[in-house]
């Protein structure tokens, strides 16, 4: 099956796969949305700067609609771009989540309520085998963001690859989808062209709010 359709893009390695799928399913994906901070200069949960990621869109070819919002009002932003691209003719959201049930049952809500159908291409598959299957495609990733509860500062900054995955502690999910760490995919069999950038520094995060965390962030230029 395929239409028109939007990818919910965090710019991370399950994104790709997830979108690498659609494609090769026949898809026509006309955006990538992404949800940025209240000021615009990173991107949720990954951190990336807007730079980076539209760098990311146009080597993949397609168009990156930016979406900002503070946590309180995130659903209701979201939701109102889901409308828009239903008003352009859009019939479908693709989402790159693979087997938390909650965030399906959220990404279906939202997009009900646009008029559109939510499409999950990684759902319910084995997560080390979606591992393997990223990198024998040849995608590269860095790791962005670390969670301070489960990996230390060294992890973050690296490159997501055999090494890397050989490194992790034991209970550490190969995916991260327990949140464990973010990665950033730079290049890929559907990039024109890598993405050119750099470590600056990795430097801790906490927060109080609308949870309280401990991470390890890498800024990217």
């Amino acid at each position: 099956m395929n239409g028109r359709a939007f990818f919910s893009w965090s710019g991370g390695k399950d994104s790709m796969l997830a979108l690498h799928r659609a494609l090769a399913a026949g898809w026509r994906v006309e955006a990538l949305l992404a949800m940025f901070d209240e000021s615009g200069r990173r991107s949720r949960s990954h951190a990336i700067p807007p730079h980076l990621m539209q760098a990311q869109a146009e080597a993949l070819g397609v168009a990156l609609v930016i979406g900002r919002a503070g946590w309180a009002d995130y659903e209701a932003v979201f939701t109102q771009q889901l409308r828009r691209f239903a008003a352009q003719g859009l019939t479908h959201g693709l989402f790159g989540d693979i087997d938390l049930q909650a965030h399906r049952d959220w990404e279906e809500k939202v997009c009900a309520s646009a008029g559109l159908v939510a499409e999950l291409p990684l759902w319910q598959q084995d997560r080390r085998a979606l591992v393997d299957e990223l990198l024998a495609l040849g995608y590269r990733a860095r790791v962005v963001c670390v969670d301070a509860r489960f990996l230390d500062a060294s992890f973050c900054g690296r490159e997501f690859d055999a090494r890397f995955l050989a490194d992790l502690p034991a209970g550490v999910d190969a995916c991260g989808e327990n949140g464990e760490f973010h990665t950033f995919v730079f290049d890929g069999p559907r990039f024109a062209q890598p993405v050119a950038h750099d470590v600056v520094q990795v430097h801790e995060l906490r927060q109080q709010a609308p949870a309280p965390g401990h991470h390890f962030v890498a800024e990217l230029r």
